[in-house]
């Protein structure tokens, strides 16, 4: 698990470089953020000069799964303190998260519960934050006009591919890509967040209609 986090920590840090941001600020954000697909799509709007407000709006839709994360994990962590409660929520990523779900899947009553999610969130908040270091400075050092801006859609491209195991998900893909292609002449990047729109309407309603 850990080659694939560090891999897409590298192609995040040289594409969020090669989209102007500072190496320092890049750092920054990794370390402040945390959520690589939220990153790179940010890197990629503060580039072309989307406002503010629609990058936040965008990130937000991208990192909506973390809210059905925590509604799954409050049944084994809604009773710890607030202050771990905190950190459990800032480590918090998908490859956490899967681990946590099997080891509950498979022993249900473990003790340690907490200790085994910190474990594996902190091992994968290194090997992150190292990987998006190694590709800033990768990207900090390769000239511009090689045009690593490639790069960011090529990572999202790895990340959905093996996501795409359903009708419903390929559905979503698909219109998606379709909406973010025809509504690409809008203003501020608009195209992004009313293609997700879309893309979630699809999938939702391709699901139940399947059903």
């Amino acid at each position: 698990m850990l080659a694939g986090i560090v891999a897409f920590g590298v192609i995040t840090g040289v594409a969020m470089v090669a989209s102007g941001i500072a190496p320092l600020v890049a750092m920054l954000m990794s370390l402040v953020v945390f959520a690589g697909a939220s990153m790179v799509a940010a890197a990629q709007l503060l580039a072309s000069g989307t406002p503010a407000l629609l990058v936040i709006l965008t990130t937000v839709f991208i990192n909506l799964r973390f809210m059905m994360y925590s509604a799954s994990l409050r049944l084994h962590f809604g009773r710890e303190p607030l202050g771990w409660r905190l950190l459990i929520a800032y480590l918090q990523a998908d490859n956490v998260y899967g681990l946590t779900l099997m080891r509950y899947a498979e022993t249900p009553d473990a003790p340690g519960g907490r200790d085994f999610f910190l474990g594996a969130a902190l091992a994968v908040w290194l090997a992150w934050q190292l990987a998006v270091a190694a590709g800033i400075l990768i990207g900090a050092g390769v000239p511009a006009s090689w045009r690593l801006e490639f790069a960011a859609p090529l990572a999202f491209i790895a990340m959905t591919v093996p996501l795409l195991r359903d009708r419903a998900m390929i559905a979503a893909a698909v219109v998606a890509a379709v909406s973010v292609v025809a509504a690409h002449a809008l203003p501020f990047k608009l195209s992004i967040p009313l293609a997700a729109l879309a893309g979630i309407g699809a999938g939702l309603a391709f699901e139940r209609s399947w059903r």
